[in-house]
């Protein structure tokens, strides 16, 4: 079967899961012989890169553009509100990126296209998959379908900005505009409720499948010797992500408490800073895969403190999956996954209070959590990527 992956990021770019999940997928979809390409964007190089080119055909095909537009979606972060909306309002109506779509999709005829998020990439390109009769299958990823910036602060949910005309306005373009995929996919009950509620996908058959955690075997770390507590976060180094107040916490803890932190983003300067300042602060910055799996073998539990609803942190899958518990915010479908003494422990949003006395309890419990860790990997197998894309073909 020829499968099309359309997605606004794929490698080498990445902000988030959804390029992680987009690329687990193509992968084993190519392993079970399957013809894949992907159609995805750039950042602007110079006026040659508005214009499609193949950057990849070792194992995808990948076909990459720039989007007319202010700049590229993968450096959003901080611009002002006005020239983001300015954004926002070119990638909805841009014609560019959906002629460049067309052109892919006519020259690779494919059986299906599988969507992942289309911020940044061009909403028209919607249009052009109905006009061509082709079978889609959607995955949600985040609330950017609704709400522009894909966030919605815990707390905040009745803030001007979220029921304002404008945010109104732009999320019935949106439904009018993406209308109904033959097969839409959730990785949480939390996203797809969000979207139903809202009037979203009416005609569309709406599944919630969680995400595929990595498909391969983790080591498990059953103890350390030293006595220190290694805690890890590792994600979009933002202030939604909680980690003001992770610090915070961190300068209410002992020496024997370690954080280590692996990402990028915004607070990345700030975070390197503090890493200078205090040697329980080990800042990695952006990590592979295979480094990440090495920081999960020294690290007791993940951390994930959002402060925004979130859907279904791929992170999470991956700490489980290695066998370590996670103190996660109670917000979005993050509940789905994190079982409140269990895998780990749910706090408030937010709170400094609750995520310190998470982490007193980690220490307390910390050899019990030890012993139930195979328990987690165990668990995780339910959320196999084969197991996942089993159900993803019978979809096809």
């Amino acid at each position: 079967m020829k499968i099309g992956i359309i997605t606004n990021l794929y490698r080498p770019y990445s902000r988030g899961g959804a390029e992680i999940i987009a690329r687990r997928v193509a992968q084993e979809l190519i392993m079970r012989g399957h013809d894949v390409f992907v159609v995805t964007t750039m950042p602007y190089e110079n006026l040659s890169s508005l214009h499609l080119e193949v950057t990849d055909t070792h194992v995808e095909r990948i076909y990459r553009f720039f989007p007319f537009n202010f700049y590229h979606v993968i450096h959003d972060s901080g611009k002002p509100f006005v020239l983001r909306l300015g954004w926002h309002l070119i990638d909805l109506w841009n014609p560019q990126p959906a002629r460049c779509l067309r052109r892919v999709l006519e020259k690779e005829q494919p059986d299906v296209v599988l969507t992942h998020n289309m911020k940044g990439f061009g909403l028209q390109a919607f249009k052009v998959m109905r006009a061509l009769g082709l079978r889609q299958i959607h995955t949600l990823h985040d609330v950017q379908l609704s709400v522009p910036s894909g966030l919605v602060m815990g707390g905040q949910e009745e803030a001007w900005i979220n029921r304002s005309f404008l945010r109104r306005w732009y999320e019935r373009q949106v439904q009018r505009l993406i209308s109904s995929p033959e097969v839409v996919i959730s990785p949480s009950q939390f996203l797809a409720n969000f979207y139903q509620d809202r009037g979203f996908f009416p005609k569309s058959d709406v599944r919630t499948i969680p995400n595929p955690a990595p498909d391969i075997e983790l080591r498990f770390r059953e103890s350390r010797g030293d006595g220190k507590i290694r805690l890890l976060f590792a994600g979009q180094l933002e202030k939604h992500k909680g980690l003001l107040q992770l610090l915070e916490v961190m300068g209410q803890m002992d020496e024997n408490v370690e954080l280590h932190i692996a990402g990028e983003g915004s607070l990345a300067e700030y975070i390197a800073g503090r890493s200078q300042r205090d040697a329980r602060i080990l800042y990695h910055g952006f990590v592979s895969f295979d480094h990440l799996v090495k920081l999960l073998d020294i690290c007791d539990a993940t951390l994930v403190p959002s402060l925004c609803y979130e859907n279904s942190p791929t992170v999470i899958y991956e700490s489980l999956q290695a066998g370590v518990p996670v103190i996660a915010s109670n917000i979005g479908g993050v509940g789905e996954l994190v079982r409140d003494g269990e895998n780990g422990f749910l706090i408030q949003p937010g709170s400094v209070e609750e995520l310190k006395k998470a982490i007193d309890q980690l220490k307390q419990h910390l050899p019990e959590f030890q012993k139930r860790g195979t328990d987690f990997q165990h668990q995780m197998k339910q959320f196999s990527l084969k197991q996942y894309v089993d159900q993803l073909e019978e979809m096809m």
